[in-house]
């Protein structure tokens, strides 16, 4: 606490105006620091408004993209099913074409079979009739002599 000097009529007024001149500028400039607190804590409360919003907004986000990242894999898992349905399917059909194709080739190889079993037998008998007829001639040649 500040102590004033006495003159006659009390205490000395240029010492206590001096005072009131530092008291008041002290006061000015605590208020004037005050006043920029209260703006830097306006200005932070604004800030943490903004950002508790971006949260939000965030986590919606991270919310939307998560439920369209399990749409994304149902259908992708739907889409394979598909995909494989459809290829057994298409397996099915090449093999019973094969199948299809195996037996036919199957059967024309018989049906050559057969066919060459004919053609030699005919050849075979024409073979023999011919060779009946060489032995023919040779005893006509010898009833001949």
């Amino acid at each position: 606490m500040k102590k004033f000097n006495t003159t006659n009529n009390g205490y000395d007024k240029n010492e206590v105006n001096s005072f009131i001149n530092e008291v008041t500028k002290e006061y000015e400039s605590m208020l004037q620091k005050l006043k920029k607190r209260d703006y830097e804590i306006d200005i932070l409360k604004k800030e943490l408004t903004h950002y508790k919003n971006l949260e939000t907004t965030l986590n919606k986000a991270v919310l939307v993209a998560e439920d369209s990242s399990n749409q994304i894999k149902k259908i992708a898992h739907d889409e394979a099913k598909m995909i494989v349905s459809e290829a057994k399917k298409n397996a099915s059909h090449i093999i019973n074409d094969a199948l299809l194709k195996a037996e036919k080739t199957e059967l024309e190889a018989d049906q050559l079979r057969r066919s060459l079993k004919i053609y030699k037998a005919r050849i075979k008998q024409t073979i023999e009739e011919q060779l009946t007829m060489v032995d023919d001639v040779d005893n006509i040649n010898r009833n001949d002599n």
